[in-house]
């Protein structure tokens, strides 16, 4: 068995291999065993033949036909026999010893069962990253947002946020987490497909006791969108839709009435805005995501059950106030500037 296996999910993204494998390979030489997979979800162009050719100690799992981000990633760990798993994005660079400080930490406290390094952005490396930052948060009406990044405003990493810290969420563009742990909670929920899936994740972790961190003396680089871009209305569907049916999922019941109620009205804000930028596309899949949830929530309902034997109202991590008003009418841009408690 090896200590880590590093999974990277692939579909038609052969020139993110062709850059990034390069720096996986020569920068996950450690001490300890480790295997990198490339789990290709069906793709028709030439990644299969590329990774044999050119990348030969990358192991494959072809899994055939794309199954997305969260069925894809369940087949392919339950395939993979290692103690901890990596799920890294194609996109990704990777630094020297990436790997150590979360071994050495997830070793030495065993309960955490899931980490993230800190992610800058690969197009301004200076800067963190959207899709994880030095780790993620969400508040009461589900909005997520991270150390060094709050709704579209990236902080520069001057290393105000590298301390080791408790986050509610890790970023799946390179999640560290037990393989025990990823199955005993049911890993990725495939119905999401893509996009808030880790959050759902992490949320089930959360609530059956398992801490969740950053080690940000682990760095790595992103590039972000290179699946579907910000402006992409089926990722804006997507996100929509997920981030309901996860609110569903796992908000104790004394809440979930009122965050609905205010779900209604924020997401109607959100496809207004993007109507008056000129977004007709974003505009209607808010409206479609939101309609779409109110078919699917039926069938999510035995999961909420089973989640509210387990959520904790104290969990922690959960902003307890508005983060949409607190950045647009408050002002305020910096994850310092907030109160978590």
């Amino acid at each position: 068995m090896d200590k880590v296996a590093i999974v990277i999910l692939n579909w038609n993204g052969v020139a993110m291999l062709r850059e990034f494998l390069p720096t996986v390979l020569a920068c996950s030489n450690t001490e300890f065993s480790t295997s990198i997979y490339l789990a290709d979800n069906g793709s028709s162009d030439d990644s299969i033949a590329v990774t044999q050719t050119e990348f030969p100690a990358v192991k494959l799992i072809d899994l055939g036909e794309n199954y997305g981000f969260a069925e894809g990633y369940n087949r392919a760990i339950s395939l993979i026999d290692a103690e901890y798993i990596v799920l890294l994005n194609s996109d990704v660079e990777v630094t020297s010893r990436w790997l150590e400080p979360m071994v050495e930490f997830m070793d030495t406290n065993p309960s955490v069962g899931a980490c993230q390094p800190k992610i800058r952005d690969w197009k301004n490396k200076e800067y963190f990253e959207y899709a994880g930052a030095s780790g993620g948060f969400i508040d009461k009406f589900g909005y997520p947002f991270c150390r060094g990044r709050i709704q579209n405003t990236l902080e520069q990493d001057h290393g105000q946020y590298d301390d080791v810290a408790p986050v509610f969420w890790a970023s799946g563009a390179a999640l560290f987490i037990r393989k025990q742990v990823y199955q005993l909670v049911g890993g990725l929920d495939a119905r999401f497909f893509a996009h808030m899936e880790e959050i759902d994740l992490c949320w089930r972790l959360g609530s059956r006791g398992y801490d969740l961190v950053v080690i940000p003396q682990s760095v790595v680089y992103h590039v972000g969108g290179a699946t579907l871009n910000k402006a992409n209305p089926r990722k804006t569907f997507l996100n929509f839709r997920n981030n309901l049916l996860m609110l569903y999922k796992n908000v104790p019941d004394q809440a979930l009435r009122k965050t609905l109620r205010a779900r209604l009205l924020l997401d109607n804000l959100a496809a207004l805005f993007f109507l008056l930028r000129g977004e007709l596309g974003n505009a209607k899949a808010v409206l479609r995501a939101r309609k779409e949830f109110s078919i699917l929530k039926k069938d999510f309902h035995a999961d909420r059950l089973d989640n509210l034997k387990h959520t904790s109202p104290n969990l922690n991590g959960i902003y307890p106030r508005s983060l949409i008003f607190d950045y647009y009418i408050r002002g305020i841009k910096k994850y310092s500037l907030l109160k978590l408690k």
